[in-house]
């Protein structure tokens, strides 16, 4: 009779060989998609009309399938993002996405792009939200991503301001949750940090936290938590507070995870670019609309999405450019521009705005 040893050294022998069949499957069919999608790439190009290789309401569409297809033990997220990398190489062998972001690189905004693109993706960290704008308006890139809102600390307001001067339109979206660390280099005396270097959102995303462990420490509001901890690497009394990419990117040592007040922190990107996206059976619409400034305008906007059952997400104010005192309201909802509700309650808002802007339909989030 052999020892336990042995039957566990067959057992795992047999399940080390039943793997390898299913990695040698699983490669044929990735082979057979890329295949497959170069094929769809000739056939665009046949077709004579200008190639539109990425389709953000295709590529939601196929995420949702994996998830509703998928029957564990991974999670539905997770099966999500094998396939957002796999869709993102074969995308890639038709034409790499070219994509600019608000960097540096490390900060959020860049995982955001990676989250929404792949890693096949071609991304170009650029300094300001109105540059990312006019990276994109020149055609140097596809497309942009930048912040648009936190839970926490509410609505980016520079995101806002750059639509009232630009045609672009929104393509998609992207959440991300938002875990801030502590971390270090390998200079830093840990027991004589003075010092602490972050983004001003990220600060405050973090003052509780802050104000209980290090309470008498300098905080110094630096461009982006990936300038922090760029900046931590050549002090010995001084941290940063940054996110998994940074500390990864700079070479930093994680002194405090997760130091965010509320472990629910998140931050609303939004994908920028200059085509309509067609439905995709779950949608979202943004647009902006100046109203005259007379009794009951706040009213007249919203009266024709309750009449016909548009749920709105979100309605922000920011002043107009146009004279003070005036505003314009940036207005979020459920639902695809095309389909008939929507399209009714444009046309009511439309009657009685000064200005109506729709700034795109795209597809809900799915990862």
């Amino acid at each position: 009779m052999a020892e336990p040893g042995e039957k566990t050294k067959r057992l795992l022998a047999v399940l080390r060989d039943r793997i390898d069949r299913i990695d040698g499957d699983i490669a044929q069919l990735i082979s057979a998609r890329a295949e497959c999608a170069l094929e769809v790439a000739e056939v665009k190009k046949a077709s004579g009309q200008t190639a539109l290789y990425y389709r953000p309401e295709r590529e939601a569409q196929v995420l949702r399938h994996a998830m509703e297809r998928n029957q564990g033990p991974l999670t539905d997220e997770e099966m999500a993002r094998l396939f957002r990398e796999i869709m993102s190489a074969c995308l890639a062998l038709e034409e790499p996405v070219k994509v600019a972001y608000l960097g540096p690189e490390g900060t959020f905004t860049q995982q955001a792009a990676l989250k929404h693109f792949g890693h096949s993706a071609e991304s170009r960290p650029l300094a300001a939200i109105d540059e990312v704008f006019r990276e994109v308006e020149a055609g140097a890139v596809s497309y942009g991503v930048v912040p648009v809102e936190n839970s926490t600390e509410g609505v980016i307001s520079h995101t806002l301001d750059s639509f009232m001067n630009s045609n672009l339109l929104i393509c998609g979206e992207v959440e991300l949750r938002i875990h801030h660390h502590l971390m270090i280099s390998d200079i830093t005396r840990a027991d004589s940090i003075s010092r602490i270097y972050s983004h001003a959102q990220s600060m405050a995303q973090c003052r509780k936290w802050l104000d209980a462990h290090y309470p008498g420490v300098e905080r110094v509001a630096v461009a982006s938590n990936a300038e922090a901890a760029k900046r931590v690497k050549g002090e010995w009394n001084a941290a940063a507070i940054a996110g998994d990419m940074a500390a990864g990117l700079y070479g930093l040592k994680i002194l405090a995870e997760k130091i965010e007040d509320r472990p629910d922190n998140s931050t609303r990107f939004l994908i920028i670019g200059s085509q309509a996206v067609p439905t995709s059976g779950d949608d979202k619409t943004s647009l902006m609309v100046s109203m005259r400034n007379e009794p009951g305008a706040l009213h007249d906007l919203l009266a024709p999405f309750q009449r016909h059952k548009v749920d709105l997400t979100r309605v922000e104010t920011r002043p107009s450019q146009s004279g003070n005192w005036t505003y314009v309201f940036f207005i979020d909802f459920i639902g695809h521009r095309d389909t008939p509700a929507v399209e009714e309650a444009l046309r009511e808002v439309g009657s009685c705005a000064a200005d109506l802007k729709i700034l795109g339909s795209y597809p809900r989030g799915v990862l």
